[in-house]
Protein backbone atom coordinates (compact mmCIF):
# COMPACT_ATOMS: atom_id res chain seq x y z
CA UNK A 1 0.00 0.00 0.00
CA UNK A 2 2.46 2.06 0.77
CA UNK A 3 4.21 1.69 -2.29
CA UNK A 4 1.33 2.09 -3.99
CA UNK A 5 1.01 5.69 -2.28
CA UNK A 6 4.35 6.68 -3.12
CA UNK A 7 4.12 5.97 -6.52
CA UNK A 8 0.27 7.72 -6.81
CA UNK A 9 2.10 10.82 -5.32
CA UNK A 10 4.91 10.57 -7.93
CA UNK A 11 3.28 10.58 -10.71
CA UNK A 12 0.70 13.33 -9.52
CA UNK A 13 3.82 15.44 -9.40
CA UNK A 14 4.96 14.71 -12.83
CA UNK A 15 1.84 15.58 -13.71
CA UNK A 16 1.47 18.87 -12.18
CA UNK A 17 5.35 19.53 -13.48
CA UNK A 18 4.43 19.00 -16.92
CA UNK A 19 1.44 20.98 -16.76
CA UNK A 20 3.41 24.33 -14.98
CA UNK A 21 5.90 23.30 -18.12
CA UNK A 22 3.52 23.77 -20.63
CA UNK A 23 1.78 27.04 -18.97
CA UNK A 24 5.26 28.43 -18.75
CA UNK A 25 6.39 27.50 -22.27
CA UNK A 26 2.78 29.52 -23.48
CA UNK A 27 3.75 32.62 -21.66
CA UNK A 28 7.25 32.81 -23.02
CA UNK A 29 5.90 32.02 -26.83
CA UNK A 30 3.24 34.20 -26.50
CA UNK A 31 4.85 37.32 -24.77
CA UNK A 32 4.93 40.58 -27.05
CA UNK A 33 8.75 41.61 -27.74
CA UNK A 34 10.32 44.19 -26.13
CA UNK A 35 11.79 47.47 -27.58
CA UNK A 36 14.85 49.20 -27.28
CA UNK A 37 15.70 51.73 -29.37
CA UNK A 38 19.25 53.52 -28.60
CA UNK A 39 20.80 56.34 -30.10
CA UNK A 40 24.00 58.19 -28.97
CA UNK A 41 24.00 61.15 -30.07
CA UNK A 42 26.24 62.43 -33.28
CA UNK A 43 27.79 58.66 -34.22
CA UNK A 44 28.91 58.46 -37.63
CA UNK A 45 27.97 55.36 -39.58
CA UNK A 46 31.18 54.11 -40.33
CA UNK A 47 32.43 54.84 -36.54
CA UNK A 48 32.23 51.28 -35.59
CA UNK A 49 34.60 48.45 -36.02
CA UNK A 50 32.68 45.99 -38.18
CA UNK A 51 32.92 48.22 -41.12
CA UNK A 52 36.37 47.41 -41.43
CA UNK A 53 35.73 43.42 -41.57
CA UNK A 54 35.59 41.19 -44.95
CA UNK A 55 31.68 40.98 -44.88
CA UNK A 56 30.97 44.67 -44.77
CA UNK A 57 33.95 46.55 -45.89
CA UNK A 58 33.05 46.21 -49.45
CA UNK A 59 29.49 48.56 -48.58
CA UNK A 60 31.57 51.01 -46.88
CA UNK A 61 31.67 54.65 -49.22
CA UNK A 62 35.18 55.97 -48.36
CA UNK A 63 36.69 54.13 -45.37
CA UNK A 64 35.49 53.46 -42.21
CA UNK A 65 37.24 54.75 -39.13
CA UNK A 66 39.84 52.82 -36.33
CA UNK A 67 37.41 52.17 -33.70
CA UNK A 68 36.80 49.72 -31.33
CA UNK A 69 33.06 49.01 -30.45
CA UNK A 70 32.95 45.10 -29.21
CA UNK A 71 28.85 45.74 -28.25
CA UNK A 72 27.78 47.31 -31.51
CA UNK A 73 29.91 44.97 -33.91
CA UNK A 74 27.78 41.89 -32.23
CA UNK A 75 24.55 43.65 -33.04
CA UNK A 76 25.53 43.61 -35.87
CA UNK A 77 27.11 40.10 -36.48
CA UNK A 78 24.12 38.87 -35.02
CA UNK A 79 21.19 41.52 -36.51
CA UNK A 80 20.23 43.26 -40.05
CA UNK A 81 22.62 46.03 -41.08
CA UNK A 82 21.28 48.97 -42.89
CA UNK A 83 24.03 50.41 -45.66
CA UNK A 84 22.22 53.40 -46.12
CA UNK A 85 20.27 54.65 -43.22
CA UNK A 86 20.39 58.67 -42.97
CA UNK A 87 19.00 61.35 -40.96
CA UNK A 88 16.72 63.49 -43.67
CA UNK A 89 17.42 66.63 -41.47
CA UNK A 90 20.80 66.06 -39.67
CA UNK A 91 20.25 67.69 -36.88
CA UNK A 92 18.97 66.71 -33.18
CA UNK A 93 15.73 68.45 -32.72
CA UNK A 94 14.54 68.01 -36.27
CA UNK A 95 15.41 63.99 -36.10
CA UNK A 96 14.07 63.34 -32.47
CA UNK A 97 10.16 65.09 -33.86
CA UNK A 98 10.70 62.92 -36.75
CA UNK A 99 11.65 59.39 -35.35
CA UNK A 100 9.39 60.12 -32.18
CA UNK A 101 6.13 60.29 -34.46
CA UNK A 102 6.91 58.89 -37.80
CA UNK A 103 6.28 62.53 -39.52
CA UNK A 104 8.14 65.02 -40.97
CA UNK A 105 8.21 68.61 -39.38
CA UNK A 106 5.49 70.38 -41.06
CA UNK A 107 3.45 67.84 -39.16
CA UNK A 108 5.42 67.11 -35.61
CA UNK A 109 6.01 70.82 -35.26
CA UNK A 110 9.68 70.76 -35.21
CA UNK A 111 12.04 72.87 -38.13
CA UNK A 112 14.75 73.50 -36.42
CA UNK A 113 16.66 72.77 -32.53
CA UNK A 114 14.94 73.52 -29.73
CA UNK A 115 16.96 76.54 -28.31
CA UNK A 116 16.11 79.46 -26.31
CA UNK A 117 14.29 82.72 -28.70
CA UNK A 118 12.49 79.88 -30.52
CA UNK A 119 9.54 78.08 -30.52
CA UNK A 120 10.04 74.81 -32.15
CA UNK A 121 8.19 71.96 -30.19
CA UNK A 122 6.97 68.65 -30.81
CA UNK A 123 2.84 69.36 -30.58
CA UNK A 124 0.76 67.70 -27.70
CA UNK A 125 -1.94 66.11 -29.86
CA UNK A 126 0.07 63.54 -32.21
CA UNK A 127 0.89 60.17 -31.33
CA UNK A 128 4.29 59.22 -30.76
CA UNK A 129 6.33 55.81 -30.08
CA UNK A 130 5.62 55.89 -26.34
CA UNK A 131 2.13 56.88 -26.74
CA UNK A 132 1.55 53.91 -29.40
CA UNK A 133 3.57 51.33 -27.14
CA UNK A 134 1.88 52.36 -23.90
CA UNK A 135 -1.76 51.80 -25.75
CA UNK A 136 -0.92 48.61 -26.83
CA UNK A 137 -0.10 47.42 -23.42
CA UNK A 138 3.57 48.19 -22.86
CA UNK A 139 5.96 49.63 -20.03
CA UNK A 140 7.50 52.81 -21.74
CA UNK A 141 10.56 54.57 -20.64
CA UNK A 142 12.96 57.35 -21.37
CA UNK A 143 16.63 57.52 -20.55
CA UNK A 144 18.78 60.54 -21.29
CA UNK A 145 18.38 63.64 -23.83
CA UNK A 146 15.59 64.48 -24.90
CA UNK A 147 15.28 68.03 -27.14
CA UNK A 148 12.05 68.00 -28.11
CA UNK A 149 10.38 70.65 -26.45
CA UNK A 150 10.13 74.46 -26.86
CA UNK A 151 12.83 76.20 -24.20
CA UNK A 152 11.30 78.48 -21.97
CA UNK A 153 12.62 80.18 -18.15
CA UNK A 154 10.21 78.41 -16.20
CA UNK A 155 12.77 77.31 -13.55
CA UNK A 156 13.68 79.17 -10.64
CA UNK A 157 17.74 80.44 -10.43
CA UNK A 158 18.23 76.54 -8.77
CA UNK A 159 17.48 75.02 -11.88
CA UNK A 160 14.00 73.68 -10.11
CA UNK A 161 10.94 73.21 -12.55
CA UNK A 162 8.37 76.51 -11.29
CA UNK A 163 6.01 75.90 -14.61
CA UNK A 164 6.17 80.00 -14.86
CA UNK A 165 7.84 82.66 -15.55
CA UNK A 166 6.85 84.48 -12.68
CA UNK A 167 9.48 84.47 -9.76
CA UNK A 168 10.54 82.29 -8.40
CA UNK A 169 10.51 80.92 -12.05
CA UNK A 170 11.91 83.02 -14.97
CA UNK A 171 14.97 81.44 -15.28
CA UNK A 172 16.13 79.06 -17.80
CA UNK A 173 17.86 75.89 -17.38
CA UNK A 174 19.31 75.47 -20.43
CA UNK A 175 19.90 77.30 -23.51
CA UNK A 176 19.39 74.49 -25.77
CA UNK A 177 16.69 71.86 -24.44
CA UNK A 178 14.77 71.44 -20.95
CA UNK A 179 13.22 69.55 -18.90
CA UNK A 180 10.11 68.18 -20.36
CA UNK A 181 7.32 68.13 -17.44
CA UNK A 182 4.10 65.85 -17.02
CA UNK A 183 1.52 66.20 -19.57
CA UNK A 184 4.34 66.64 -21.89
CA UNK A 185 5.82 63.32 -21.99
CA UNK A 186 3.71 61.19 -24.33
CA UNK A 187 2.86 58.68 -22.26
CA UNK A 188 6.00 57.64 -21.39
CA UNK A 189 5.77 56.22 -17.44
CA UNK A 190 9.32 56.46 -16.65
CA UNK A 191 11.02 58.84 -17.34
CA UNK A 192 14.91 60.02 -16.69
CA UNK A 193 16.04 62.99 -18.54
CA UNK A 194 19.66 64.08 -18.80
CA UNK A 195 20.59 68.20 -19.83
CA UNK A 196 23.02 69.89 -21.18
CA UNK A 197 26.38 68.93 -23.07
CA UNK A 198 28.80 68.70 -20.11
CA UNK A 199 29.35 65.15 -20.13
CA UNK A 200 30.50 64.78 -16.44
CA UNK A 201 28.16 66.92 -15.14
CA UNK A 202 24.88 65.88 -16.64
CA UNK A 203 21.20 67.95 -15.28
CA UNK A 204 19.37 65.32 -14.08
CA UNK A 205 15.49 64.88 -13.73
CA UNK A 206 12.94 61.85 -12.92
CA UNK A 207 9.59 61.13 -12.04
CA UNK A 208 11.76 58.22 -9.50
CA UNK A 209 13.01 59.63 -5.89
CA UNK A 210 15.28 57.14 -5.10
CA UNK A 211 17.49 57.73 -8.53
CA UNK A 212 17.83 61.51 -7.59
CA UNK A 213 18.54 61.32 -4.09
CA UNK A 214 15.00 61.66 -2.98
CA UNK A 215 14.12 64.73 -4.77
CA UNK A 216 10.60 65.10 -6.75
CA UNK A 217 9.96 65.20 -10.20
CA UNK A 218 10.86 68.18 -11.39
CA UNK A 219 14.09 69.15 -8.86
CA UNK A 220 17.19 69.33 -10.05
CA UNK A 221 19.76 66.60 -9.68
CA UNK A 222 23.38 66.77 -10.42
CA UNK A 223 25.36 63.10 -9.73
CA UNK A 224 28.66 64.47 -11.21
CA UNK A 225 28.86 61.47 -13.61
CA UNK A 226 30.07 60.56 -17.24
CA UNK A 227 26.18 60.54 -18.48
CA UNK A 228 26.60 57.33 -20.40
CA UNK A 229 27.37 55.25 -17.37
CA UNK A 230 25.06 56.89 -15.08
CA UNK A 231 21.95 56.40 -17.79
CA UNK A 232 23.32 52.71 -17.67
CA UNK A 233 23.14 51.95 -14.17
CA UNK A 234 19.50 53.18 -13.85
CA UNK A 235 18.69 51.58 -16.98
CA UNK A 236 20.07 48.68 -15.41
CA UNK A 237 18.01 48.76 -12.16
CA UNK A 238 15.05 49.19 -14.22
CA UNK A 239 15.33 46.17 -16.19
CA UNK A 240 15.87 44.54 -12.79
CA UNK A 241 13.07 45.94 -11.42
CA UNK A 242 14.63 46.20 -8.07
CA UNK A 243 12.04 49.00 -6.68
CA UNK A 244 8.79 48.15 -9.06
CA UNK A 245 9.65 50.65 -11.71
CA UNK A 246 7.81 48.24 -13.65
CA UNK A 247 5.32 46.18 -14.80
CA UNK A 248 7.08 42.90 -14.87
CA UNK A 249 3.99 41.06 -16.76
CA UNK A 250 4.07 43.24 -19.77
CA UNK A 251 7.09 43.98 -22.37
CA UNK A 252 9.13 46.97 -22.25
CA UNK A 253 9.27 49.92 -24.41
CA UNK A 254 12.50 51.89 -23.71
CA UNK A 255 14.21 54.61 -25.77
CA UNK A 256 17.58 55.41 -24.33
CA UNK A 257 18.94 58.42 -26.31
CA UNK A 258 22.96 59.23 -24.32
CA UNK A 259 24.28 62.86 -25.17
CA UNK A 260 28.03 60.91 -26.04
CA UNK A 261 30.12 61.39 -28.55
CA UNK A 262 28.53 64.51 -29.25
CA UNK A 263 30.36 67.87 -28.13
CA UNK A 264 32.29 69.06 -26.17
CA UNK A 265 35.59 67.01 -27.38
CA UNK A 266 38.08 68.29 -24.56
CA UNK A 267 39.46 66.29 -21.46
CA UNK A 268 36.98 67.70 -19.02
CA UNK A 269 34.38 65.77 -21.12
CA UNK A 270 35.58 62.71 -22.69
CA UNK A 271 36.66 59.62 -20.81
CA UNK A 272 40.46 60.08 -20.43
CA UNK A 273 40.34 56.78 -19.47
CA UNK A 274 39.37 54.88 -22.24
CA UNK A 275 41.13 57.73 -24.84
CA UNK A 276 44.37 56.91 -23.14
CA UNK A 277 43.96 53.22 -23.44
CA UNK A 278 43.42 52.96 -27.06
CA UNK A 279 43.68 56.22 -28.72
CA UNK A 280 46.87 57.93 -27.10
CA UNK A 281 50.17 58.98 -28.71
CA UNK A 282 51.61 55.69 -28.15
CA UNK A 283 48.95 54.09 -30.66
CA UNK A 284 48.70 57.34 -32.56
CA UNK A 285 51.72 59.34 -32.48
CA UNK A 286 49.84 61.91 -34.12
CA UNK A 287 46.65 63.27 -35.85
CA UNK A 288 47.06 61.51 -39.27
CA UNK A 289 45.88 59.91 -41.69
CA UNK A 290 46.13 56.64 -39.96
CA UNK A 291 43.69 58.16 -37.53
CA UNK A 292 41.22 60.86 -39.45
CA UNK A 293 40.89 58.01 -42.75
CA UNK A 294 38.37 59.72 -44.58
CA UNK A 295 40.54 61.83 -47.57
CA UNK A 296 38.26 64.65 -47.23
CA UNK A 297 39.21 65.31 -43.82
CA UNK A 298 41.76 68.31 -43.05
CA UNK A 299 43.33 67.25 -40.18
CA UNK A 300 44.01 70.33 -38.34
CA UNK A 301 40.14 70.75 -37.80
CA UNK A 302 39.82 67.13 -37.16
CA UNK A 303 42.02 67.43 -33.66
CA UNK A 304 39.58 65.94 -31.25
CA UNK A 305 39.69 63.00 -33.05
CA UNK A 306 40.75 61.16 -29.85
CA UNK A 307 38.31 62.54 -27.67
CA UNK A 308 35.80 61.94 -30.35
CA UNK A 309 36.75 57.90 -30.76
CA UNK A 310 37.73 57.73 -26.96
CA UNK A 311 33.65 58.71 -26.19
CA UNK A 312 32.64 56.45 -28.81
CA UNK A 313 33.76 53.48 -27.34
CA UNK A 314 32.87 54.38 -24.07
CA UNK A 315 29.22 54.47 -25.62
CA UNK A 316 29.92 51.00 -26.48
CA UNK A 317 31.03 49.89 -23.09
CA UNK A 318 28.04 51.50 -21.80
CA UNK A 319 25.61 50.16 -23.73
CA UNK A 320 27.38 46.70 -24.03
CA UNK A 321 26.24 46.67 -20.16
CA UNK A 322 22.86 47.22 -20.92
CA UNK A 323 22.96 44.21 -23.60
CA UNK A 324 24.57 42.03 -20.80
CA UNK A 325 21.96 42.50 -18.44
CA UNK A 326 19.12 41.76 -20.86
CA UNK A 327 20.99 38.25 -21.84
CA UNK A 328 21.54 37.34 -18.22
CA UNK A 329 17.49 37.87 -17.97
CA UNK A 330 16.88 35.97 -20.68
CA UNK A 331 15.21 38.54 -22.67
CA UNK A 332 17.41 39.32 -25.09
CA UNK A 333 16.86 36.78 -27.60
CA UNK A 334 12.95 38.82 -27.67
CA UNK A 335 14.30 42.08 -27.54
CA UNK A 336 14.23 44.37 -30.88
CA UNK A 337 17.15 46.22 -30.68
CA UNK A 338 17.33 48.98 -32.68
CA UNK A 339 20.25 50.83 -32.84
CA UNK A 340 21.15 54.16 -34.81
CA UNK A 341 21.72 58.26 -34.42
CA UNK A 342 20.31 61.37 -34.54
CA UNK A 343 23.17 62.33 -37.41
CA UNK A 344 26.39 62.09 -38.37
CA UNK A 345 29.80 63.94 -37.22
CA UNK A 346 32.05 65.65 -39.86
CA UNK A 347 35.61 65.42 -38.03
CA UNK A 348 37.46 67.65 -40.45
CA UNK A 349 35.67 66.48 -43.43
CA UNK A 350 34.89 69.52 -45.48
CA UNK A 351 37.49 71.28 -43.09
CA UNK A 352 34.09 71.50 -41.05
CA UNK A 353 32.94 69.87 -37.91
CA UNK A 354 29.13 68.83 -36.68
CA UNK A 355 26.53 68.39 -38.34
CA UNK A 356 23.88 70.27 -40.67
CA UNK A 357 25.27 69.53 -43.79
CA UNK A 358 24.17 67.62 -46.79
CA UNK A 359 27.38 66.05 -47.10
CA UNK A 360 27.86 61.97 -46.18
CA UNK A 361 29.35 62.27 -43.25
CA UNK A 362 26.78 64.13 -41.63
CA UNK A 363 23.60 62.56 -43.44
CA UNK A 364 24.44 58.72 -42.69
CA UNK A 365 23.82 57.12 -39.64
CA UNK A 366 24.18 53.72 -38.44
CA UNK A 367 20.83 51.16 -38.12
CA UNK A 368 21.13 48.16 -36.79
CA UNK A 369 18.21 46.05 -35.73
CA UNK A 370 18.95 43.39 -33.33
CA UNK A 371 16.28 40.73 -32.88
CA UNK A 372 17.52 36.97 -32.24
CA UNK A 373 14.12 35.68 -31.89
CA UNK A 374 12.73 37.43 -35.17
CA UNK A 375 15.31 38.75 -37.59
CA UNK A 376 18.74 36.24 -38.97
CA UNK A 377 21.68 38.67 -39.53
CA UNK A 378 21.83 39.79 -42.85
CA UNK A 379 22.90 43.23 -44.93
CA UNK A 380 20.26 45.51 -46.58
CA UNK A 381 20.78 48.36 -48.67
CA UNK A 382 17.25 49.60 -48.16
CA UNK A 383 16.68 53.47 -47.97
CA UNK A 384 16.04 54.10 -44.46
CA UNK A 385 15.29 57.88 -42.74
CA UNK A 386 14.11 58.77 -39.56
CA UNK A 387 10.23 58.54 -40.16
CA UNK A 388 10.72 54.78 -40.60
CA UNK A 389 11.91 54.18 -37.42
CA UNK A 390 8.27 54.35 -35.41
CA UNK A 391 6.28 51.92 -38.39
CA UNK A 392 9.06 49.66 -38.44
CA UNK A 393 9.50 49.56 -34.76
CA UNK A 394 5.15 48.50 -34.46
CA UNK A 395 5.76 45.97 -37.40
CA UNK A 396 7.94 44.27 -36.15
CA UNK A 397 6.26 43.97 -33.02
CA UNK A 398 3.13 43.00 -34.64
CA UNK A 399 1.37 46.36 -34.53
CA UNK A 400 1.17 47.13 -37.85
CA UNK A 401 -2.41 47.48 -37.49
CA UNK A 402 -2.30 49.84 -34.94
CA UNK A 403 0.03 52.58 -37.00
CA UNK A 404 -1.74 55.60 -37.48
CA UNK A 405 -2.84 56.65 -41.12
CA UNK A 406 -1.00 60.24 -40.40
CA UNK A 407 2.10 58.37 -40.05
CA UNK A 408 4.28 59.04 -43.31
CA UNK A 409 7.18 56.69 -43.09
CA UNK A 410 7.38 53.23 -44.26
CA UNK A 411 6.87 50.31 -42.12
CA UNK A 412 9.98 47.54 -43.22
CA UNK A 413 8.73 45.18 -40.96
CA UNK A 414 7.71 42.78 -43.77
CA UNK A 415 11.07 43.00 -45.83
CA UNK A 416 12.80 42.50 -42.57
CA UNK A 417 11.10 39.40 -41.60
CA UNK A 418 11.10 38.05 -44.91
CA UNK A 419 14.08 39.80 -47.46
CA UNK A 420 12.67 38.45 -50.18
CA UNK A 421 9.35 39.40 -49.73
CA UNK A 422 8.36 41.77 -52.51
CA UNK A 423 4.60 43.20 -51.10
CA UNK A 424 7.26 46.04 -49.39
CA UNK A 425 8.69 48.45 -52.46
CA UNK A 426 12.06 49.91 -52.17
CA UNK A 427 12.13 53.68 -52.36
CA UNK A 428 14.10 54.74 -55.08
CA UNK A 429 15.43 57.89 -52.81
CA UNK A 430 15.10 59.39 -49.27
CA UNK A 431 13.79 63.37 -48.88
CA UNK A 432 16.51 65.43 -47.26
CA UNK A 433 16.19 69.02 -45.66
CA UNK A 434 18.19 71.47 -43.49
CA UNK A 435 16.93 75.05 -42.66
CA UNK A 436 17.99 76.19 -46.43
CA UNK A 437 18.19 73.41 -48.38
CA UNK A 438 15.76 70.41 -49.77
CA UNK A 439 17.20 67.20 -51.76
CA UNK A 440 16.93 63.47 -52.02
CA UNK A 441 19.67 61.16 -51.28
CA UNK A 442 19.08 58.21 -53.81
CA UNK A 443 22.55 55.98 -52.19
CA UNK A 444 24.16 57.01 -55.81
CA UNK A 445 23.04 60.39 -55.61
CA UNK A 446 22.66 63.23 -53.48
CA UNK A 447 21.13 66.03 -54.99
CA UNK A 448 21.17 69.14 -53.22
CA UNK A 449 19.27 72.96 -53.72
CA UNK A 450 20.44 75.51 -51.31
CA UNK A 451 18.77 78.71 -50.93
CA UNK A 452 20.29 82.32 -50.10
CA UNK A 453 20.28 82.20 -47.10
CA UNK A 454 21.44 80.74 -44.28
CA UNK A 455 20.28 77.99 -41.87
CA UNK A 456 18.87 80.10 -39.41
CA UNK A 457 17.95 83.37 -40.70
CA UNK A 458 14.30 84.01 -40.01
CA UNK A 459 13.97 85.64 -43.40
CA UNK A 460 12.76 83.39 -46.04
CA UNK A 461 14.85 82.65 -49.27
CA UNK A 462 13.93 84.07 -52.62
CA UNK A 463 15.98 81.92 -54.88
CA UNK A 464 18.36 78.87 -55.00
CA UNK A 465 21.64 79.91 -54.91
CA UNK A 466 23.57 76.65 -55.69
CA UNK A 467 21.79 73.10 -56.83
CA UNK A 468 24.35 70.40 -57.48
CA UNK A 469 24.72 66.78 -57.51
CA UNK A 470 26.95 64.29 -55.75
CA UNK A 471 28.18 61.37 -57.20
CA UNK A 472 28.56 58.99 -54.21
CA UNK A 473 30.07 56.25 -55.78
CA UNK A 474 32.62 57.81 -58.19
CA UNK A 475 32.87 60.24 -55.92
CA UNK A 476 32.97 58.89 -52.19
CA UNK A 477 34.67 61.75 -50.43
CA UNK A 478 32.28 63.97 -52.16
CA UNK A 479 35.27 65.91 -53.58
CA UNK A 480 33.06 67.49 -56.97
CA UNK A 481 30.21 69.08 -57.26
CA UNK A 482 28.29 68.61 -60.57
CA UNK A 483 25.75 71.03 -62.02
CA UNK A 484 22.51 70.05 -62.77
CA UNK A 485 22.84 70.33 -66.52
CA UNK A 486 26.11 68.26 -66.90
CA UNK A 487 23.70 65.17 -65.98
CA UNK A 488 19.88 66.45 -67.09
CA UNK A 489 18.55 62.83 -67.19
CA UNK A 490 19.32 62.06 -63.50
CA UNK A 491 18.86 65.45 -62.35
CA UNK A 492 15.21 65.57 -64.31
CA UNK A 493 14.28 62.10 -62.36
CA UNK A 494 15.57 63.32 -59.04
CA UNK A 495 13.96 66.60 -59.03
CA UNK A 496 10.70 65.38 -60.03
CA UNK A 497 10.95 62.30 -57.25
CA UNK A 498 12.10 66.17 -54.79
CA UNK A 499 8.61 67.62 -55.80
CA UNK A 500 6.41 64.56 -55.19
CA UNK A 501 8.21 63.83 -51.68
CA UNK A 502 7.78 67.87 -50.78
CA UNK A 503 3.81 67.32 -51.57
CA UNK A 504 3.94 64.25 -49.57
CA UNK A 505 5.17 65.85 -46.74
CA UNK A 506 3.36 68.96 -46.99
CA UNK A 507 6.67 71.27 -46.29
CA UNK A 508 6.12 74.64 -46.81
CA UNK A 509 8.36 74.61 -50.53
CA UNK A 510 5.52 72.87 -51.71
CA UNK A 511 3.21 74.77 -50.04
CA UNK A 512 4.30 77.95 -51.94
CA UNK A 513 5.43 76.55 -55.06
CA UNK A 514 8.95 77.55 -54.42
CA UNK A 515 11.25 77.31 -57.32
CA UNK A 516 8.68 75.86 -59.46
CA UNK A 517 10.83 77.02 -62.14
CA UNK A 518 13.46 74.10 -60.96
CA UNK A 519 11.08 71.31 -59.33
CA UNK A 520 8.25 70.13 -61.37
CA UNK A 521 5.64 69.78 -58.42
CA UNK A 522 2.60 67.39 -59.53
CA UNK A 523 -0.76 69.16 -59.65
CA UNK A 524 -2.30 69.43 -56.22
Amino acid sequence: MKLKNTLLIVISLLLLSCKSEVKKEVVVTTKKPNILIVFPDQLRRYSAGFWSEENYKKHVVGKPDPVLTPTIDKLAKNGVVFTQAVSNYPLCSPYRGMMLSGMYPEQNGIWNNCKKGREHSLKDDIATIPDLFFKAGYNTSYFGKCHWLKTEPLFDENGNYQGTTEAPGGHYVNTYDTYIPPGKRHNIEYFYQALKDEHFNPRIYSNDPSTIEGKKDGELHLPKVFSAKNEAEKIIKYLKNENGQRNADKPFCMIWSMNPPHNPWDDENTDMETLHKHYDTDKFPEIDNKLVVRKNADLKVANYARHYYANVTSADNYIGQVIDELEKMGELDNTIVMFSSDHGEMLGSHSRTGKNSFQLESLSVPFIVHWPKGLKADITDVLFGATDVLPTAMGLAGLSNQIPSEVEGTNFAELLLNPKNNSVKKPEDVLIMLGNSRGVFSGKYTLCLEENKKQWDTDKGTEISEAYLYDNINDPYQLNKIDLKALPEISNKLLKSLGEKLKMSNDPWFQQKKYSNLIPYPNS
